[in-house]
């Protein structure tokens, strides 16, 4: 279990990279229009790029999971995601998280913890 705990906890890392790495890409385009402007403009952006990278490694490491684990166990793994998620928010985007949504995330890693036992 230890295994599938840090398997789940690296391909979690990269997922959250990837979405963290698409904000910024996004943050860096200007307004959303299906325009050659507009995909020269998504070519050329460095963080949609990483967020691909990133996106390819967490989805080579969810392969090796589903391959070695049982589903049922292996799926709610992903949910550590939205801790790193939470964590992301205020280190890098600066966001203030109210108290609900940590007792939200504290409840599905509750559901883990039950998962994993």
């Amino acid at each position: 279990m230890l295994k599938l705990i840090i398997y789940s906890t690296v391909q979690c890392l990269f997922l959250v990279s990837g979405q963290i790495f698409l904000k910024l890409a996004m943050t860096r385009t200007g307004k959303f229009r299906l325009t050659w402007h507009f995909i020269r403009e998504l070519m050329v952006n460095w963080p949609l790029a990483a967020s691909g990278i990133s996106m390819l490694l967490a989805s080579l490491i969810w392969f090796y999971i589903l391959k070695h684990y049982e589903f049922s166990v292996a799926y709610p793994m992903i949910s550590i995601s939205y801790l790193f998620g939470m964590l992301a928010a205020i280190f890098v985007f600066h966001e203030t998280i109210p108290l609900i949504r940590w007792v939200g995330v504290f409840l599905i890693m509750s559901g883990v913890y039950l998962v994993t036992k």
